[in-house]
């Protein structure tokens, strides 16, 4: 195998930076990922933390670029709006602009609109990798990018555990769009948002029992996609779940004789 210990981050908004607090308890039983494979915000937190930024420099990164804050966006315009203004912030903490800036290995998921198929970048230039992976249909114009377009990796693809089948000892994967399987009833803002997130599950499902260890933190639906203003609230989410996970990330770790 070319790789110890591969990690699997889905898409899923602002829940994605429940993504970093689980990587952060996973450094502290001593698991570092050797690969990154992510979609959309999986993808944007698996750049930033790749390329060797602190915890704390992500998350006053992610709220300084409002990355997940798209619907302020919509209360003041109508129609798509373009991901040129990410490009800037990209270019300020990846000096290259190229996957060479990171120290780990990271795929990033984006779906060619125009073929209707998924591509997973792993070379060459990132802000628009990042920017393809992450453009959200409806909200953000599509990414022109290697003379195509592209939208939101989530849409094909939204736990990208592909590039990573048979070239990892372990495979981790985070899900972090789970919702409350039992409800006694819905608003009608929240029926999209839930049959949006339905569908998605349903085809990650086939995909879990590829995972060595596949951590869906509970009724993640507690949180807006777009809420940046609950950042700390859902990284600490994530950190203290990941922490009730230690007999298991230990367990697998002996077992797999990574440690």
């Amino acid at each position: 195998m070319k790789y110890k210990v591969g990690i699997v981050l889905s898409g899923g908004g602002a829940r994605g930076i429940a993504h970093l607090g689980i990587l952060k308890a996973l450094e502290e039983f001593g698991t570092k990922p050797s690969v990154i494979s992510g979609t959309s915000a999986g993808a944007i937190a698996g750049a930033f933390y790749a390329r060797g930024f602190s915890f704390e420099e992500i998350l006053i990164i992610l709220k300084k670029g409002h990355f997940f804050n798209y619907s302020n966006l919509l209360i003041k315009k109508q129609g798509f709006f373009s991901m040129k203004g990410f490009e800037k912030i990209y270019s300020n903490y990846f000096p290259t602009n190229s996957f060479s800036d990171l120290n780990i290995p990271l795929y990033v998921a984006a779906t060619d609109v125009l073929k209707g198929e998924i591509v997973y970048f792993s070379s060459g230039d990132i802000s628009q990798s990042l920017m393809a992976s992450s453009c959200f249909p409806v909200i953000f114009q599509p990414v022109k990018y290697m003379e195509t377009y592209f939208v939101d990796g989530g849409v094909l693809d939204n736990f990208p555990i592909k590039p990573l089948l048979n070239q990892c000892e372990i495979i981790i994967g985070i899900y972090v769009n789970s919702i409350k399987k039992e409800i006694n009833e819905i608003h009608m803002n929240n029926i999209i948002d839930r049959s949006f997130h339905l569908a998605l599950y349903n085809s990650v499902k086939n995909k879990i029992k590829k995972c060595d260890l596949f951590i869906e933190p509970p009724d993640m639906s507690q949180f807006g996609m777009f809420d940046l203003r609950k950042t700390n609230e859902i990284f600490d989410y994530g950190y203290k779940y990941g922490l009730s996970l230690e007999d298991k990330i230990k367990e697998l770790m002996v077992n797999k004789n990574t440690i």
